[in-house]
This record gives structure tokens, sequence and C-alpha cells, in this order.
């Protein structure tokens, strides 16, 4: 498909499985690279210096350039979260919470944090879907949360420490049983962010898994989850004073 032998070789020459990052399925993609006006800096052969007034010098050559679209990334699924600066119990900051990595439950609820809510935050499905989908699930998930302790005269819901635990346990269960965490540059862990942990974050179990099992909280009585009011004395989810709905049951392990 592309016409110079080095070029192609560059394209070709990943060091990760297929699939292990969102391969280009772009109309035309490869074939780009054989137009005259498009050329390609292979960065494992010469890496970029600096950028100078009037384009990029590489460890090889200079490269003038009259205009730069820089595509460098993002602070995935975690960084707008630590940009807020939220505090929970005890003044404690979310970012220090998770300075270790992501500890949620179900990607929706922090350990001391009551009464905060994340969307497609990590721990769910969030990148690994068509956006639209986990998204709709989580804000129609959260106003039933809430409409529940309205109903209930509940003030506050907050995930477990043990509910979280689990769940972080089989969000990694389910990435091992994929390509993802082979890639060691992958935005996925946190690669492309200087100094953040590397922490594979989104629940790679599929929607139609986590859509069940968010279900099967709800019909535990919100297993996993604190919820108490102002006049009564703390309770868990299912009305027990420990969490005794065990997540990982209503899973099968083999096709995650």
């Amino acid at each position: 498909i592309v016409h110079d032998k080095k070029t192609a070789h560059s394209l070709a020459n990943i060091d990760y499985p297929y699939a292990g990052k969102r391969p280009p399925i772009d109309t035309n993609y490869f074939e780009t690279f054989n137009r005259d006006n498009v050329s390609l800096v292979d960065l494992k052969q010469e890496s970029i210096i600096k950028i100078t007034e009037d384009g990029i010098q590489t460890s090889a050559r200079h490269i003038p350039l009259d205009i730069i679209v820089f595509a460098t990334g993002f602070d995935a699924i975690t960084g707008k979260f630590m940009e807020m600066d939220i505090q929970g119990r005890n003044e404690l900051k979310l970012s220090e919470a998770w300075k270790e990595g992501p500890k949620t439950y179900l990607g929706l609820q922090t350990p001391g944090f009551p009464n905060l809510f994340s969307i497609t935050g990590p721990g769910s499905p969030s990148v690994l879907c068509n956006m639209p989908v986990p998204i709709e699930q989580h804000v129609e998930w959260i106003t039933d949360c809430i409409a529940h302790m309205r109903k209930n005269d509940i003030d506050t819901c907050e995930a477990s420490e043990e509910a979280a635990d689990e769940w972080v346990a089989h969000v990694n269960e389910a990435a091992n049983a994929t390509l993802l965490v082979t890639v060691p540059h992958s935005w996925y862990l946190g690669a492309n962010v200087e100094g953040k942990p590397r922490v594979f974050m989104p629940y790679a179990g599929g929607m139609v898994r986590y859509r069940a099992l968010c279900d099967d909280v709800v019909k535990h009585n919100y297993a996993g989850f604190v919820l108490s009011s102002k006049n009564d004395s703390e309770q868990t989810g299912g009305n027990n004073s420990k969490h005794n709905f065990d997540i990982t049951k209503q899973i099968t392990t083999p096709g995650i």
C-alpha cells in the first residue's frame, strides 16, 4: 500500500501487539503517505530537540513549517478530576486519594468522598465504548440513586472501602485478560503524563456486563454503598452492618 519502503517500515514497526492501541481505520490512511506533499518523521529514528520560530529541530535536521498542530494527547480519565481540587472527608484531597492510582466502586464513587458521583471516570467502561452509551447509563443510574435517596430521606451515599477494593481488583483482572496492558507507552496507562501512576483505568469487561453489575447492585439495595441520614445511624447497602454483596461472584471470568 505504501510505496516507499522506508516509510512503510516505519509505519509497520510497532513495538506492541496489534490492537494493543487503537489501530488506524480511517479510509486511505496508509495511502496518504504516497502523496507528494506528505512525509513521515519517524521519532524512533530522530527525536524532537526543540520548537523554533520557523519549524521543528530534530536530532537529525531542521524541518521548516508554517503551522504546527499539536496532538500530544490528554491527561485522560483522571486529569480533570484532579484539576478541580476536590476535597472529601477530613479534608482529604482527591489527588492524594488517587496518588497511587484511582480507586473507585463501579467507576461511580470514591471512598471518602460522599455524594461525589463521577461520569465515565476511572473504573468505568468509558473510552472502551461508544462514549454516549456509558454516559447515558451513568446519568440514569446516578439520577435513580438520588431519587432513591430523596424518597428514603437518605442524606449521604458513599462507596465503601471494601467494595472499592473488590472493584479495583476486578478492573485489573479484566484488563489483564486483554492486550491493552501490554503497551508500555499507552495513555490508557497514563504513560503520556510524567509522574502519573501506570494504572490501567477503564473497565474492559464490556458495557453489557457492566450494566448488569450496576443493576445487581441496585437490586441488592445499593450494595457496597454506605447510605446514611442525619437522624439515623450509618448503614451499608443491603441494610447490613457490613458489605456482604460480593460483586465478583456475579462475574464469570472466562469471556472477559
